[in-house]
Protein backbone atom coordinates (compact mmCIF):
# COMPACT_ATOMS: atom_id res chain seq x y z
CA UNK A 1 0.00 0.00 0.00
CA UNK A 2 1.61 3.42 -1.23
CA UNK A 3 2.05 6.34 1.34
CA UNK A 4 -0.74 7.85 -0.53
CA UNK A 5 -3.46 5.38 -0.16
CA UNK A 6 -2.81 4.79 3.91
CA UNK A 7 -3.01 8.49 3.88
CA UNK A 8 -6.43 8.35 1.91
CA UNK A 9 -7.38 5.55 4.36
CA UNK A 10 -6.77 7.25 7.00
CA UNK A 11 -8.60 10.26 6.13
CA UNK A 12 -11.60 7.76 5.62
CA UNK A 13 -11.34 6.96 9.00
CA UNK A 14 -11.45 10.05 10.78
CA UNK A 15 -13.93 12.01 8.12
CA UNK A 16 -17.52 11.38 7.80
CA UNK A 17 -18.02 12.94 4.08
CA UNK A 18 -18.88 15.47 3.01
CA UNK A 19 -17.01 16.85 5.95
CA UNK A 20 -14.55 20.29 6.67
CA UNK A 21 -10.86 20.09 6.16
CA UNK A 22 -7.95 22.62 6.82
CA UNK A 23 -5.55 22.45 4.54
CA UNK A 24 -1.90 24.35 5.65
CA UNK A 25 0.40 25.34 3.67
CA UNK A 26 3.88 27.63 3.65
CA UNK A 27 4.49 29.30 0.46
CA UNK A 28 7.47 31.55 -0.91
CA UNK A 29 6.04 35.41 -0.66
CA UNK A 30 6.17 35.05 -4.84
CA UNK A 31 4.46 32.78 -5.42
CA UNK A 32 1.24 33.50 -2.78
CA UNK A 33 -0.67 34.85 -6.06
CA UNK A 34 -0.74 31.09 -7.74
CA UNK A 35 -2.34 29.43 -4.55
CA UNK A 36 -4.92 31.97 -3.60
CA UNK A 37 -6.17 31.50 -7.27
CA UNK A 38 -6.38 27.52 -6.53
CA UNK A 39 -8.20 27.87 -3.74
CA UNK A 40 -10.28 30.33 -5.05
CA UNK A 41 -13.93 31.00 -3.13
CA UNK A 42 -12.46 29.91 0.48
CA UNK A 43 -11.44 32.01 3.15
CA UNK A 44 -7.77 32.07 3.42
CA UNK A 45 -5.78 33.12 6.46
CA UNK A 46 -2.30 34.40 6.00
CA UNK A 47 0.61 34.99 8.30
CA UNK A 48 4.21 36.08 7.13
CA UNK A 49 7.62 34.75 7.76
CA UNK A 50 9.40 37.04 10.48
CA UNK A 51 12.11 37.79 7.12
CA UNK A 52 8.95 37.81 4.93
CA UNK A 53 10.50 35.54 2.74
CA UNK A 54 7.35 33.24 2.83
CA UNK A 55 3.49 33.27 4.20
CA UNK A 56 2.17 30.59 5.71
CA UNK A 57 -1.47 30.08 4.44
CA UNK A 58 -4.23 27.99 6.23
CA UNK A 59 -8.18 27.60 4.70
CA UNK A 60 -10.78 25.26 5.44
CA UNK A 61 -12.53 23.81 2.48
CA UNK A 62 -15.98 21.16 2.50
CA UNK A 63 -15.12 18.05 0.91
CA UNK A 64 -16.81 15.72 -0.31
CA UNK A 65 -14.20 12.80 -0.30
CA UNK A 66 -10.58 11.92 0.78
CA UNK A 67 -10.24 11.87 -2.95
CA UNK A 68 -11.29 15.73 -3.11
CA UNK A 69 -8.47 16.57 -0.49
CA UNK A 70 -6.09 14.57 -2.34
CA UNK A 71 -6.60 16.37 -5.70
CA UNK A 72 -5.79 19.67 -3.80
CA UNK A 73 -3.00 18.83 -2.10
CA UNK A 74 -1.61 17.31 -5.99
CA UNK A 75 -2.97 20.66 -7.31
CA UNK A 76 -0.81 22.93 -5.12
CA UNK A 77 2.55 20.79 -5.52
CA UNK A 78 2.98 21.81 -9.07
CA UNK A 79 3.79 25.14 -6.80
CA UNK A 80 7.50 26.07 -6.55
CA UNK A 81 8.86 25.67 -3.14
CA UNK A 82 5.50 24.88 -1.44
CA UNK A 83 5.07 23.15 1.83
CA UNK A 84 2.18 21.08 2.36
CA UNK A 85 1.44 20.49 6.60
Amino acid sequence: MSELDKFQALLDEEYTWPAPYLFKFIVPKTELETLESLVEGNQITEKPSKHGKYIAVSFTKLCNSSKEVLDMYAKVSAIPGILSL
